[in-house]
Parts: C-alpha cells; sequence; structure tokens
C-alpha cells in the first residue's frame, strides 16, 4: 500500500522552479520575477479557471455507498493497530469526520489569509495588477469558505473549529504579523492541505461531491501558492533583517500549530474510539509522520531556498514533525 502511495505522491507533486540559496542581494533581485507581470498573468488564469461551486457540483446528489469521504491512506490512523481493529464502516466513518474537520480547518484558514491579504494591499496601488489579483484571490476564498461549509451540512457531521487557544493565537496573528510573516504562513496552511486534496480527486473511491470540491479547490488554490511564493521571495530579499528572522521564528511556531489543529480530537470520540489512545497512536504512527512529511517537502524545500528554514526557525519546523 505505501508503494501505491508512494507512486500517486510523486506523479502529483509540482517541479520546484528554484534551486540553490540566495544570499546575495544583487543576485537574488535577478531571479526575482516582475510583480505586476505575475499578477496580469494570474489574472488571466482567473479569468480562464475560475468556478462556481453552488453551480458547478451536484449538491442534491445523494451519496453514494461504498465510497470514502477521504483516502484512507490519508486518514490520521490508517496503518496503526487501533486502524486494524475497527471495522471498514468505522474506518469510513472516520474519514468522513475527518473530512469536515479539514473542511473547518480551511475555513479558519482562509478567514485568516483573507485578512491578512486585505492589510498587504491596504497601502498599494489600487489600480495595480497586484491589488486587482488579491482582489480575486479573496473573491476564491469566499467562495472556497461556503463551499466548504456547504460540504460539511452536507455530510451530516459537525463542524470542527480550531480549539479556542490556537483561534486566539490566529487573532493575534492577524493583528501582527509582517508582510514575509504572513506569506510564509499562507503557504503553510495552503500547500499541505492542497497536497492531499491532490491525490484525492482524481481517486474513484472517493465521494464524487468530495472529488468536486477538491477539484475546484486544487485549481484556484495553484494561482494562490504562486501568488504568494512570489512575494514572500521578494520579502525575503528586500525585507529588513528583523522582519526576516521574525518570519523564520512566526513560520516555526505557525507549523508547531498546524501539526497539532490538523485533525480536531474530537473526530475520535465522534465515532466511538478512546480520544486518548487514538491521539497517541497517531502521534506515533510512522505512516502518519511520513504522511505530513511529504505533505509539507515541497513547501519546507522551497523556504530552505529562500532562507527562511534557519536557527530557531528551522528548530520549531522540526519540533511540529513536518520537517524531516
Amino acid at each position: 500500500m505505501r508503494e501505491g502511495l508512494t507512486t500517486l505522491l510523486t506523479g502529483s507533486l509540482i517541479t520546484a522552479v528554484t534551486h540553490g540559496n540566495v544570499h546575495d542581494l544583487s543576485d537574488a533581485l535577478g531571479v526575482l520575477k516582475d510583480r505586476e507581470s505575475v499578477a496580469r498573468r494570474l489574472l488571466e488564469s482567473s479569468a480562464r479557471h475560475s468556478f462556481d461551486p453552488d453551480r458547478e457540483l451536484d449538491w442534491d446528489a445523494p451519496f453514494e455507498d461504498g465510497k470514502w469521504f477521504w483516502p484512507p491512506e490519508l486518514v490520521s490512523l490508517y496503518d496503526t493497530p487501533l486502524w486494524r481493529r475497527m471495522s471498514e464502516r468505522q474506518r469510513m466513518d472516520l474519514a468522513r469526520h475527518e473530512a469536515a474537520s479539514l473542511a473547518s480547518l480551511g475555513i479558519w484558514f482562509e478567514i485568516i489569509l483573507m485578512q491578512l491579504l486585505v492589510r498587504h494591499i491596504y497601502d498599494k496601488s489600487v489600480t495595480s495588477a497586484h491589488v486587482r489579483y488579491a482582489l480575486t484571490e479573496i473573491a476564491d476564498e469566499c467562495r472556497h469558505s461556503m463551499m466548504f461549509a456547504r460540504f460539511i451540512e452536507k455530510s451530516g457531521v459537525p463542524g470542527y473549529p480550531v480549539s479556542r487557544l490556537h483561534h486566539n493565537l490566529a487573532r493575534v496573528l492577524k493583528t501582527v504579523s509582517t508582510t514575509p510573516g504572513s506569506f510564509a504562513c499562507t503557504l503553510l496552511g495552503e500547500e499541505i492541505l492542497d497536497w492531499m486534496q491532490r491525490l484525492t480527486f482524481p481517486d474513484e473511491r472517493v465521494q464524487p461531491l468530495v472529488r468536486g470540491v477538491t477539484r475546484i479547490h486544487v485549481v484556484e488554490e495553484a494561482r494562490h501558492v504562486r501568488y504568494a511564493r512570489e512575494e514572500l521571495r521578494r520579502q525575503m530579499v528586500t525585507a529588513p533583517r528583523w522582519e526576516r528572522e521574525l518570519t523564520r521564528i512566526s513560520s516555526g511556531e505557525a507549523a508547531r500549530v498546524l501539526s497539532l489543529a490538523f485533525v480536531n480530537p474530537q473526530v475520535y470520540t465522534n465515532v466511538g474510539l478512546d480520544r486518548r489512545e487514538a491521539v497517541a497512536q497517531v502521534r506515533a504512527s510512522g505512516h502518519r509522520r511520513e504522511v505530513m512529511q511529504t505533505g509539507a517537502k515541497r513547501l519546507t524545500d522551497f523556504l530552505d531556498d529562500i532562507g527562511v528554514l534557519r536557527g530557531a526557525g528551522r528548530r520549531l519546523w522540526r519540533s511540529s514533525g513536518l520537517l524531516a
């Protein structure tokens, strides 16, 4: 099973667009792309490939018996002793609850992202392509959040908000985050879930509605990731040293929070499992660690390439379990 998953993972990764570490300012400026040119290309792509989930997806169709709500290999307990004791029905029920938990997490991240983007463009020219694309992305994220919420309601399970602690930590982040810190956290929130969704939408074992939701999200998020990567690369060259150092630490702390919040532990209780035992087995699972690190690898390679994964920040990333 792991070999099949590895093949699937390899096929769905996008090749990194940069190589080598950036140390010298003049060299780095040579590899930066023009901000307006990038934004204009993303606006053109948005005009060709944007979706209205309310019209694009068949929300009235019943779910199909025997199909998963999330690929089993990506369910948190997969390949643990507890998983092997669970019935197939219980495994599929856990997948349904985890899909709702991830959709809830996605809404939380997107609400944060929208506020960070508004802060980013507040002092910039409203007629620039860069600002117009940011507003286009905000519109995308509004549709995604409504799509995820409608999916949770359709799935017949509760929403799974993050803990009060993490909710309030994000409140602080939205208030004090620097521009490079905002884009680093944006990529953290987008890329791991996006990687999982790239495995989900072509998987015929999965419910058609879930595949449709993830397909829309993957197509539109590819533009968001490009926008954030280009801007973060620019910021790590042009921002003051204190901002770059703060970005290293804040992104590492955000990685630690994400690793804890990725699946709400209440899902285990709601499918009849012992919550403490389930959480302990997920933490001890080599398969789960491999999934999360593989999902984060494209991001961590990029962050390492542009100088984010250094010093105390790198140690925080390692403690999160997302950096091998």
